[in-house]
This record gives C-alpha cells, sequence and structure tokens, in this order.
C-alpha cells in the first residue's frame, strides 16, 4: 500500500512541476529616479511605426494611448496629440522596439 502512495506521489510530482504556468514579463527600465513599465504592447498592422501600449510610471497605470514613433507623439484617448517629452514612455517603447 504504502509503495502504490510512493509512486502516486512521484506521478504527481512530475506533473505538477511539467505544466508551465503563465508568467508576467513586464518590461521594465528607470530612467532619470523613475521606473516605467510596459504593461501590455500591440503594434499596429497598418502603421509599423505605431504602438499601442498601456503604461505605468512609478506604479501608477496609465491609459492605453498610441505611441508614434516616426513623428514622436502620443494620441490620448480623446485624441489629443501630446509630443514625447524628456523620459517619456514613448522614448523607451521607441527605443526598445525600433527596426534594426
Amino acid at each position: 500500500m504504502s509503495m502504490r502512495k510512493s509512486i502516486a506521489f512521484v506521478l504527481l510530482l512530475i506533473l505538477f512541476l511539467s505544466v508551465a504556468f503563465p508568467s508576467l514579463a513586464l518590461v521594465c527600465r528607470n530612467r532619470d529616479a523613475h521606473q516605467i513599465c510596459i504593461l501590455s504592447i500591440q503594434r499596429s498592422a497598418k502603421n509599423y511605426w505605431e504602438y499601442r501600449a498601456a503604461v505605468s510610471v512609478d506604479g501608477v497605470k496609465r491609459p492605453i494611448e498610441v505611441y508614434n514613433c516616426r513623428s514622436r507623439v502620443k494620441v490620448q484617448r480623446d485624441g489629443t496629440a501630446l509630443p514625447f517629452e524628456h523620459n517619456d514612455p514613448g522614448e523607451l517603447i521607441c527605443s526598445f522596439f525600433q527596426k534594426s
């Protein structure tokens, strides 16, 4: 009886260790004492230089914005286009995903 329990335990252990759990893979960088993390990102199918991304700065999540790496502007949900500021998350997105 104990041999069956041992075999069952070993099989359960192998099964548990063989399952790959999803991981949280965030891209985070520190810039001028601020931590900027890309929470989700999606490249535009039509315009390869545009990215729709949700970012957090110092742990504060920002709404999804469209980052245009060609004209260096971010388009907010209301359609307002703002140029990248110094150490803007758009700079991180464009430098990290730039084409070589």
